[in-house]
């Protein structure tokens, strides 16, 4: 992609909506029959954890074709505390805009803001392969697992700081901002875009699937 014709800017009240059809389609049928993120973007915005100084959009020629959205987060130590950090998601391209550098630049441009900002780390759930280009990294490597005291190939970790992850062994907790939603909630607000078929048995949706059984007691 030429990149003279991508912005990235801060997203606006104006851009909700957008925004939100948006990740439908870059999430539809993606990962399972339909898509949730779509909501998780409408409600993300209303959370405490929210970090709209994070939220950007990238536009090319004019027209929106990706998004980024941020909370707060945090590690449960071992030894005792917490340990602020960083999680993103959605993170958004639309199907014709996808495998262009969009999601990368995206990444590294908010990445940069999180570190002057004085934040510590980024956790993210995703494909190993596509955030290890990234600059992303196991968070096993830390000593750091799941919510539930299990290592996953998909927590993957950034380090803003040098050294903010020392002696940082412990759990990772998302937060209440990405907690599991309810089926009818979806579906309610669903039904306010234009209506699309849901698909099942897809290789993407196989591909997730057997990436989210890859954990292990920690």
């Amino acid at each position: 992609m030429n990149f003279n014709n991508l912005t990235l800017r801060l997203e606006k009240k104006q851009d909700y909506r957008a925004v939100e059809a948006l990740t439908r389609e870059a999430f539809w049928n993606h990962f399972v029959p339909g898509c949730d993120e779509h909501y998780l973007a409408h409600t993300l915005r209303e959370a405490a954890a929210f970090i709209p100084e994070l939220c950007y959009v990238a536009e090319v020629d004019g027209k929106l074709a990706g998004n980024i959205m941020y909370a707060h987060a945090h590690v449960l130590l071992d030894g005792g505390g917490v340990l602020p950090v960083l999680t993103f998601g959605p993170l958004s391209v639309l199907p014709a805009y996808q495998r262009q550098g969009i999601g990368r630049r995206l990444v590294e441009h908010t990445r940069t803001l999180a570190a002057e900002m004085g934040h510590s780390a980024i956790f993210i759930y995703g494909h190993p392969q596509v955030y290890s280009h990234m600059g992303f990294e196991p968070a096993e490597r830390y000593g750091i697992a799941s919510s539930e005291n299990m290592y996953h190939d998909a927590l993957q970790v950034y380090v803003l700081r040098e050294g903010a992850l020392d002696a940082a062994a412990g759990r990772f907790i998302e937060g209440d901002a990405y907690a599991a939603m309810d089926e009818k909630d979806v579906a309610a607000f669903d039904s306010g875009f234009p209506p699309r078929e849901k698909q099942a048995g897809l290789p993407s949706q196989q591909h997730f699937l057997e990436s989210s059984n890859r954990f292990r007691p920690r």
